[in-house]
C-alpha cells in the first residue's frame, strides 16, 4: 500500500470516526430530551392522582388533555428515533470494526509482498509462502505444486502439516488440482464442514499465475481450529497471494537456474584457463 493510499485509508477512517461521535452525540441529547419530557407527564400524572377532580375550567382540563397527548406521542416519536440512532449506530460500529479488520490485513499483505520480492533464493520463497498461508489465510494442511512442463506433472515442493511424500503427482489437466492448472480457474468447495481430506480432492486449488501462464498451484486441505470459514475478504487474499508467489517462485528459480550456468560457465573456464 502506497503512501497516499495510507493516508486515503487513514481520511476515511477519520471521517467515519466523527460520523460516530456525532451519531454518539445526538444519541446522548435524544435521552436527555426523552427524560425531560418523562419527567413532565411524571409531575403531571401525579397531579391528576393527588387531585383526581382539579378544579378546571372545561377549557382548560381540554388543553391540559391535549397537551398531555402531545407529550405522549413525543416521547413515542424520540424513542423510535433512539432506536433507529442505536441500529445506526451498530452499524457503523461492526462497519469500522470490518474496515480496521480489511486494513490490518492489507497491511499485513503488503508486508508479505515485500519479503516475498525481498530474496530471489528459491527455498526462502517457498517458506515465506507457507508462513503466509499460516498466518493470513490460517491453512494448516497445504502444498505448493509446481508444474513440470517436460513431463507435464505437478509435484509438491513444499507442504505444511502433511509430508512431501503423501502428496502424489497430478497429471496436467486431470481431476480438479489439473483442471485449475489448465484453466487458472480458483477452486473452492462449497461447504468446508462436511469436508474430508483428500490430496486429488483439496477444499482449495489457487493456480499461482504470470498473468495467463500457470506455473503451479496451491491445495489446501485443513484450516485451522480458529477458523469455521472463508471471509469474503479470503478469496481477495488468495488472488493476490498467488500472483505475488507466482512471481517471487519464478524469479527465484530463473535466478538459481542462472547462477547454476554462471558456475558450471566458470568451471569451463578455470578447467581451460589451467
Amino acid at each position: 500500500m502506497s503512501t497516499e493510499e495510507e493516508k486515503a485509508v487513514s481520511s476515511r477512517a477519520e471521517e467515519f470516526m466523527q460520523v460516530f461521535k456525532k451519531g454518539a452525540e445526538f444519541t446522548q441529547e435524544l435521552l436527555k430530551e426523552n427524560e425531560r419530557l418523562r419527567y413532565q407527564v411524571i409531575q403531571l400524572q401525579e397531579k391528576l392522582r393527588v387531585d383526581p377532580e382539579p378544579v378546571l375550567s372545561s377549557t382548560e382540563d381540554i388543553q391540559l388533555r391535549e397537551r398531555i397527548a402531545e407529550l405522549e406521542r413525543e416521547k413515542e416519536e424520540i424513542l423510535n428515533r433512539i432506536r433507529q440512532v442505536e441500529k445506526e449506530n451498530q452499524d457503523f460500529a461492526a462497519r469500522y470494526v470490518e474496515i480496521e479488520t480489511e486494513n490490518n490485513n492489507l497491511a499485513n499483505l503488503y508486508i508479505a509482498s515485500y519479503q516475498l520480492h525481498s530474496t530471489l533464493d528459491f527455498k526462502e520463497v517457498l517458506q515465506i509462502i507457507i508462513e503466509i498461508i499460516i498466518n493470513l489465510i490460517g491453512a494448516e494442511e497445504f502444498a505448493i505444486l509446481l508444474l513440470d512442463e517436460k513431463t507435464s506433472e505437478l509435484t509438491a515442493v513444499a507442504t505444511e502439516g502433511v509430508s512431501r511424500e503423501e502428496i502424489p503427482a497430478v497429471r496436467y489437466g486431470k481431476g480438479i488440482i489439473g483442471t485449475v492448472a489448465k484453466t487458472g480457474e480458483n477452486y473452492f468447495i462449497d461447504d468446508i464442514s462436511t469436508y474430508k481430506r483428500d490430496f486429488l480432492s483439496p477444499m482449495v486449488c489457487i493456480p499461482l499465475k504470470i498473468k495467463d501462464h500457470v506455473i503451479g498451484v496451491i491445495v489446501i486441505y485443513a484450516l485451522l481450529l480458529q477458523k469455521k470459514s472463508f471471509a469474503e475478504l479470503d478469496y481477495e487474499l488468495f488472488t493476490l497471494l498467488a500472483g505475488h508467489s507466482a512471481t517471487a517462485i519464478f524469479s527465484s528459480k530463473l535466478y538459481s537456474e542462472s547462477e547454476r550456468k554462471l558456475s558450471t560457465i566458470q568451471g569451463f573456464i578455470d578447467l581451460l584457463i589451467k
